[in-house]
């Protein structure tokens, strides 16, 4: 009996790690399908709020997991205003003071620009993989496709300002949502994603919206007029230098 009970106790924590695993890899998957090995693109960027509307252009370059490099080419008014992220480290650039300024942590988390989308948004941070333990929660069919539904949760310690996220994410690792609470477990923005065409050789949403939970008529979108995906680009492109003078 002792025995019996032993072979269940394995396979039921077996196939719990099996599950986290197999969570933690869709995760991973997604992430850099996301980001891709390198990647140039052009987005065009509506910031809406109730009584006004905020459009800019953004030409915008990532390499690996962390280094990333965003600067608004339209309106003429913010042309040059630029964020780069190299490994765990960011700075902003204004070209009307002509000063580079490194960002604490603290500022990771506020919005770019005035967006729903953080700094940490707009890089794609790794922080998601790193810092959280990811749990399969559920999976369905839709339009012939597995869906996975995956919850998050902070590790001990870490430093992130999520109490909990969760994603849903397509078979073929097109992330379709991912949606952020805080500490108290209460919904606070989600993403979406849709309009998946194909960008190159690979399928890609190409409209994303962050949307505050509690204001309906608050949101962020982005609309990728261009993007293409690269096999590598220069660190050159990922300097403070050339986050003053990109040649857009």
């Amino acid at each position: 009996m002792k025995k019996a009970i032993l072979i269940v106790g394995i396979l039921f924590f077996g196939l719990e790690a099996h599950a986290r695993m197999t969570a933690e890899t869709i995760v991973k998957n997604a992430f850099d399908y996301w980001r891709g090995k390198a990647c140039v693109s052009t987005i065009i960027m509506t910031v809406h709020r109730p009584d006004w509307e905020r459009v800019m252009t953004i030409k915008t370059w990532t390499r690996g997991e962390s280094d990333s490099l965003f600067v608004i080419t339209r309106p003429a008014k913010d042309k040059g205003n630029g964020t780069l992220k190299i490994d765990k480290g960011m700075w902003m650039y204004n070209p009307k003071v002509n000063r580079v300024i490194k960002l604490p942590p603290s500022m990771m988390s506020q919005g770019w620009q005035g967006s729903d989308f953080s700094n940490n948004d707009l890089a794609k941070s790794d922080s998601l993989i790193k810092d959280y333990v990811h749990t399969l929660e559920d999976t369905k069919i839709d339009q012939g496709k597995k869906i996975y539904f995956i919850k998050s949760m902070p590790k001990p310690e870490a430093p992130v300002i999520w109490g909990m996220i969760k994603l849903v994410v397509r078979e073929d690792n097109i992330l379709l949502s991912e949606e952020f609470f805080d500490e108290d477990l209460k919904a606070v923005k989600i993403m979406t994603a849709w309009d998946i065409q194909m960008a190159g050789d690979k399928l890609f949403p190409l409209k994303w919206k962050m949307q505050k939970s509690d204001a309906k008529d608050e949101y962020t979108q982005f609309v990728y007029e261009k993007i293409d995906f690269k096999k590598s680009l220069s660190k050159n492109i990922f300097t403070r230098t050339n986050l003053k003078n990109p040649g857009i």
